[in-house]
């Protein structure tokens, strides 16, 4: 099974040609701006369904505040093989994909939470038997440092060291963290597409598994 992993579009999908592969995850930040709302939106499912990929699994960033203000009208849009998860799991080929938009409470952008127990309440629902974890934003000290800050979410990473199947964890949001490492069996990847400018600079991370064990193409 071949997975491809991106993040951080902002719009710019178009510019993108993705290899064949069977699932394809999107870790959120589809839009850059707020103006053209639904039509972004609209463009951007009919892209990601166009894609030659059997199932497309994405969540939204804390850019895409339509999504957050109009979730049942974007679900109603979604055809088949493209699936939007919030706080909530899919089970792909035996493999199961728990996905949250979630971040740490930043300039009040979509699907912000307070640090602490306010975040905390959306990690407590991830089960402890997934095998991939796609969330918007790092876990604290992965692939997530602003210039000498790491500014990743600290109760996230208290949730993954629960997390004994975990695979892989697929995040974006810190454009500049674009990256991959792995601890233990398991895989992080930072799949921001995008620079500081908006402009994509990056290419998607593609993962292979077989007989329930990953590796990344290098």
């Amino acid at each position: 099974m071949k997975i491809i992993a991106i993040s951080d579009t902002h719009s710019r999908h178009q510019e993108l040609e993705l290899p064949e592969a069977d699932i394809i995850l999107h870790a959120g930040d589809i839009r850059k701006k707020e103006k053209k709302g639904v039509q972004e939106i609209a463009d951007f499912i009919k892209w990601f369904a166009s894609q030659k990929a059997k199932h497309k699994v994405f969540i939204a960033g804390n850019h895409d505040l339509f999504l957050e203000k109009e979730e049942n009208f974007f679900r109603g849009i979604l055809p088949e093989g493209v699936h939007y998860l919030n706080d909530e799991s899919i089970t792909i080929e035996g493999i199961k994909i728990w996905g949250s938009p979630v971040t740490p409470w930043f300039h009040e952008w979509a699907f912000n939470r307070y640090r602490g127990a306010n975040i905390k309440q959306h990690w407590d629902k991830i089960p402890d038997d997934i095998d991939i974890l796609l969330t918007h934003g790092p876990a604290k000290g992965i692939l997530d440092s602003v210039g000498s800050e790491a500014v990743g979410c600290k109760d996230l990473m208290e949730k993954i060291k629960k997390l004994n199947k975990l695979k892989l964890h697929c995040f974006g949001h810190i454009h500049v963290q674009n990256g991959v490492k792995k601890i233990g069996d398991t895989f992080f990847v930072n799949a921001s597409l995008v620079d500081s400018q908006y402009k994509i600079i990056n290419i998607p991370y593609i993962f292979n598994i077989q007989n329930g064990e990953y590796d990344i193409e290098t």
